[in-house]
């Protein structure tokens, strides 16, 4: 499958935006009074944000061949 630039800068900035809340999400479930009880959510925050990290990494990498190429 082939992206131009403006693709991959746009779906990254969407994934940044995600990632952003995720994290947000995970400071608010973490001050809770009991932050145990949201550890599973807690855990899917943290694993969705690992696999968002990586997307972006790929989608920068991506980008940076497609500018050498140009």
């Amino acid at each position: 499958m082939e992206f131009d630039v403006s693709e991959l800068v746009e779906e990254k900035r969407q994934i940044d935006s995600t990632l952003h809340k995720l994290r947000e999400t995970v400071k608010t479930f973490e001050a809770k009074e009991n932050p145990n009880r949201y550890k599973s959510q807690i855990t899917l925050a943290k694993r969705r944000i690992e696999a968002f990290k990586i997307s972006v990494s790929l989608i920068e990498r991506e980008i940076n061949n497609l500018d050498q190429k140009s």
